[in-house]
């Protein structure tokens, strides 16, 4: 992995605060603290977190406030941000800085000229750390205007060990190998293979989206995403007749298809481990903070594999949330170029449940294997690595419970004979969502 220098833009602010001049000065020889950059500057930054989210993120911003001697304060938006941000938008007050949930949102806040453009030093960070795609992602008309700056790593499967023991099952490493094999071994001895949680209809996306970006590869997917290539392309076809594989047999999933439409996330996690009805579920690194009071530890009973190739694409789909400044403040730019840093990564990365999509992180500031795992996978695909699909997408296609991409999945379920029907609905409600 290519190594780094640390970001100097706010040692630099500290150095012209001194008039440029790298000579001690007496007082500072004598032991008086050395000037802070952002002294007496107040910085405020919206996100969503709550608890130990919130616990674990302002450790980052004390170690920025320790740097700078800026003072920033925290306000949660809850889950839903635009429901916090757009009354502070209109009423002229929005924070300095806001992490969005979604990247979609950074279009919708840049037609509302609600932000500013990323500062020249930011950028430097993104180039430095970050791949092409990533800077695209946080653009609009041609303006960077936000960074990923914390990921959710959803090209996983988790399976509980004790039933892939039993079974006398194997971790799958492609597609055909967890159908022909893992899932049918486990459908053998009486353990159904899947725990679908397709009741929450963003996991079927999540599924549809590993399995298209490895059997269509990155560009078809960016395509697909921007509806540059229609939900009745052959690509789609292929990739939804894999999905079949697994919905078109009863026994490959709890309860059959009935059962899987009946249960949201993360209860199939709970049929997984605490009730030990089924052997895997299909969903992200998340997983792990709703194995709760099931018993099962990570890394023992609970254990990951990538998710499955199936096609030419180690496929690796990330969901996460931007940052992006609101206000032209002084502290703003400074400390959202903090967060796009390696050092600021690294601050983030010693705190559990936190992966960063920064390729200069090192996965040895993760706290447990697990993590470090994980954003090796990160880092070891490279150009490949996509964001989540749905969250790209329109909200009325992507991201609403029983319309667009989520119920038409959920049919898909149903009824997975239909590959031609399932992708000509699929097709229509893109089209509308898109125009509208």
């Amino acid at each position: 992995m290519r190594k780094l220098p640390l970001t100097v833009a706010v040692l630099a602010l500290a150095a012209a605060a001194c008039g440029g001049n790298t000579t001690p000065e007496p007082a500072q020889s004598s032991g008086a603290p050395a000037a802070k950059p952002l002294a007496g500057v107040k910085i405020e930054v919206a996100a969503k977190w709550t608890g130990d989210e919130q616990a674990n993120f302002e450790k980052v911003l004390k170690a920025f406030q320790d740097k700078t001697g800026a003072t920033v304060t925290y306000a949660s938006t809850g889950e839903d941000t635009g429901a916090y941000l757009g009354p502070r938008i209109q009423g002229g007050n929005p924070p300095d800085v806001a992490i969005l949930p979604q990247p979609g949102l950074v279009q919708q806040y840049a037609d509302q000229n609600a932000l500013k453009p990323l500062a020249p030093e930011v950028q430097a960070q993104i180039d430095q750390n970050y791949t092409p795609y990533w800077k695209e992602l946080g653009s609009a008309s041609g303006q960077v205007y936000g960074v990923l700056v914390k990921a959710a790593h959803k090209s996983l499967i988790w399976y509980r060990q004790t039933a892939f023991d039993d079974a006398g099952a194997q971790p799958a490493e492609t597609w055909d190998d967890l159908i022909g094999k893992t899932a049918q071994t486990l459908a053998d001895s009486g353990t159904p293979p899947f725990a679908m949680c397709a009741a929450s209809g963003w996991t079927l996306t999540d599924l549809f989206e590993n399995v298209y970006l490895s059997s269509a590869g990155p560009e078809n997917y960016d395509k697909l995403a921007k509806h540059e290539i229609p939900w009745t392309d052959p690509s789609v076809t292929t990739a939804l007749e894999k999905m079949a594989q697994i919905f078109g047999k009863q026994e490959f999933m709890l309860g059959g298809s009935s059962g899987a439409l009946q249960t949201d996330f993360p209860t199939c996690v709970t049929q997984t481990y605490a009730q030990k009805k089924a052997a895997m579920v299909i969903e992200a690194d998340f997983v792990a903070a709703s194995l709760g009071q099931t018993g099962a530890q990570v890394g023992q009973e609970a254990k990951i594999m990538p998710f499955p190739k199936a096609g030419d694409t180690a496929p690796v789909v990330l969901g996460g949330d931007v940052a992006v400044v609101m206000k032209d403040s002084k502290g703003a730019q400074a400390l959202v170029e903090y967060l796009a840093s390696k050092e600021g990564g690294e601050v983030w990365a010693k705190q559990p449940g936190y992966l960063s999509p920064n390729r200069n992180v090192s996965p040895d500031n993760y706290p447990d294997d697990l993590t470090k795992q994980l954003a090796q996978t990160i880092i070891s695909a490279g150009e490949s690595v996509r964001y989540d699909m749905s969250d790209l997408a329109p909200s009325a296609f992507g991201g609403t419970d029983g319309k667009g991409e989520w119920k038409d999945l959920q049919d898909f379920l149903r009824n997975p004979s239909d590959v031609k029907g399932a992708q000509a609905k699929l097709e229509a409600d893109a089209a509308k969502a898109f125009t509208e």
